[in-house]
């Protein structure tokens, strides 16, 4: 037994990349510590692949326990519609839900500079923001380019049930914003990248307390799981283990003091 134990905080572990072998690849993660993992939603139409793949799990020895949080992504606001929030909703009745995610504001791609598209994005985590504070639930943050604008609704709507900002990619002063209205920051695999200077600096300053972890699988892969031609390769709830142990590296501490700290931070930010 490993003496300590991890939750991924942010999957898409339902996805179909999954399909032919993820009740092995749950079970290598298992065995490497990942005791919880959480399924994140991200369109309406694959709301009940999360609950099949928590089903199929269950099933199963020797696999992590896993939650769900169904969302509306905003990179995929194009595709979403109003029946989508009343979807969302059934679904929070129906099954047990530790939050809604994933959702926010991403500003990142070209299309979504697009003023209309904005607008739409706000809608939909307005609209996700009040569910939230109706069924009393934190929220996954997606948030790529627009930290100031996003605290500013979150303020604006008097969100006080704090959740996770999934994939941390702002500044220290808005990742503090954040922590004092009740968010972790979710570190995933990009901490291994040459480039992540920022997201260092970010957890330099913050330190473990404010952290959790997460794999964002099937992205977001540790550089040392690139295969010998530099390619990133599918990225699975096994390889959180290399997430803590980079973490712990920048934070200069022993890998089991840092993972109590994270599996405490986790539950909190998700009220478990």
């Amino acid at each position: 037994m490993l003496p300590y134990a991890l939750f991924d905080t942010h999957t898409h572990f339902d996805v179909e990349e999954f399909a032919l072998d993820r009740i092995e690849l749950a079970q290598q993660a298992k065995a490497r510590g990942v005791e919880k993992l959480l399924l994140i939603g991200f369109v309406a139409e694959r709301f009940q692949a999360l609950q099949q793949t928590q089903q199929q799990l269950q099933q199963v020895d020797q696999t992590p326990q896993c939650l769900l949080a169904p969302g509306l992504h905003p990179v995929y606001v194009e595709q979403h519609r109003p029946a989508d929030l009343q979807a969302l909703e059934r679904f929070l009745n129906r099954y047990s839900c530790v939050a809604i995610g994933e959702i926010g504001l991403d500003r990142f791609l070209p299309q979504h500079k697009n003023a209309a598209i904005q607008a739409q994005q706000q809608q939909y985590f307005m609209a996700q923001i009040e569910l939230a504070k109706r069924y009393d639930l934190p929220v996954l943050l997606h948030i790529r380019k627009a930290h100031a604008e996003c605290l500013a609704i979150l303020k604006q709507l008097k969100f006080q049930h704090g959740g996770i900002a999934h994939a941390f990619s702002g500044g220290v002063e808005e990742a503090k914003a954040l922590v004092k209205l009740g968010f972790k920051l979710g570190i995933t695999g990009q901490i291994t990248q040459p480039n992540a200077k920022k997201l260092l600096q970010v957890v330099q300053q913050l330190g473990a307390e404010h952290l959790v972890i997460e794999t964002d699988c099937p992205d977001m892969t540790p550089r040392c799981c690139y295969d010998q031609h530099q390619s990133r390769q599918r990225n699975t709830p096994a390889n959180l283990p290399y997430v803590l142990t980079a973490l712990a590296e920048v934070l200069q501490m022993p890998c089991a003091t840092l993972a109590e700290i994270l599996w405490r931070n986790s539950h909190q930010a998700l009220r478990l």
